[in-house]
């Protein structure tokens, strides 16, 4: 189950495990974190204590993670849980891991060591507008916040000589088992909750969870909102400023996710509305998954 940050899988998630004897798995880049449950907007204590969750702040703040390496760990909980006559319910929006994971990563050439060399030695911007420069439609498909994911990108590009949408259409075909669903809301009503999210953030101490994890990692530190609290507490910007550049980040955040469901999976979708009852809403999902019926937890 996946799609925009804010538009409510934790708990739609949640009800679908409850009515098929689910246990969650999560597909989020960040919320694999320890130490940030706030500011990573981890499944809150009342939905884990309902259905058992997985890939939930099991890293530490300075570790890193890769595609790859969230497969590897996903395969395995999915194993365990399926041991115990469970169903897996990989729930999160972070597209490339859920891609690893359902498609397998692409086959790619090597990259050439003096041209890797003078990638990393690019300044983060330097290397963005190369990346643009190279494949104007690149720099929109990834997350253009992170250096690591733009060099990669640029290195890709400059390799194959091809834009990078053409090579990740090499991915493996899918047909690898796996069954999911796009969740998506109107957009005014996704911003509408993406700025109460980040008000909440504040009123739950999210700037206090950031200051206690100050030497965080490169990995984690990339988090929506881990820089621009830091910018806060060093006094550089004041807290309406700050709640504002989050939420303004979080929606471009929520633009590309959309875009990747749209264009690299091929799931049904679920259109969440206010009017729409959680039982129907369940109903629909287990009926478009294809699932016989729930069996209960």
């Amino acid at each position: 189950m996946t799609g925009p940050t804010g538009v409510g899988k934790s708990a739609l998630s949640v009800e679908l495990a409850e009515m098929i004897g689910g246990e969650i798995i999560g597909a989020d880049a960040f919320q694999l974190y320890s130490g940030l449950p706030i500011l990573t907007a981890q499944p809150p204590p009342e939905l884990v204590r309902r259905v058992p969750h997985h890939l939930i702040g099991v890293l530490g703040l300075h570790e890193s993670c890769s595609a790859a390496r969230f497969a590897e760990m996903a395969r395995r909980c999915i194993r365990e849980i399926q041991s115990r006559g469970k169903i897996p319910i990989l729930t999160g929006g972070t597209g490339l891991y859920l891609k690893a994971l359902t498609h397998g990563l692409a086959d790619l050439p090597p990259v050439d060591a003096a041209l890797r060399k003078k990638i990393s030695a690019m300044e983060p911007s330097d290397a963005l507008a190369r990346l643009g420069e190279a494949d104007g439609q690149a720099p929109g498909q990834i997350d253009a916040r992170n250096p690591a994911r733009v060099r990669r990108a640029l290195e890709i590009v400059l390799s194959t000589g091809r834009p990078l949408a053409a090579s990740r259409a090499n991915w493996k075909s899918e047909g690898s088992g796996f069954r999911g669903l796009v969740l998506e809301r109107d957009r005014g009503e996704l911003w509408k909750r993406i700025e109460e999210n980040a008000c909440s953030m504040f009123e739950k101490g999210v700037v206090e969870e950031v200051r206690r994890a100050a030497s965080a990692g490169p990995g984690v530190a990339r988090a929506i909102g881990f820089h621009e609290i830091q910018e806060l507490i060093a006094g550089r910007i004041a807290v309406p400023e700050c709640r504002n550049a989050i939420i303004t980040a979080t929606r471009r955040y929520a633009k590309r996710q959309l875009t990747w469901c749209r264009h690299q999976f091929n799931f049904p979708v679920i259109h969440l509305s206010a009017t729409n009852p959680p039982v129907s809403l369940i109903e629909s999902a287990i009926q478009l998954l294809g699932i016989p019926g729930g069996t209960g937890s």
